[in-house]
């Protein structure tokens, strides 16, 4: 058992991820919806509006 979990232990140290990689993706998307979200403010709250009057009936 001492064994193993000296062992886990050095696998658990060296696996540090791919943190740069994982910002960049959430920094890129905050980008994307921010850009998508300026461009068609307009067109996205008439397209949630019209789903929402239609499922309520109004």
């Amino acid at each position: 058992m001492d064994r193993w979990t000296t062992r886990l232990g050095r696998t658990l140290r060296h696996d540090r991820g791919d943190v740069p990689g994982w910002v960049l993706v959430t920094v890129m998307t905050a980008g994307l919806v921010t850009a998508l979200w300026l461009v068609a403010d307009q067109q996205l709250t008439a397209v949630l509006q019209r789903a929402i009057s239609s499922v309520t009936g109004g």
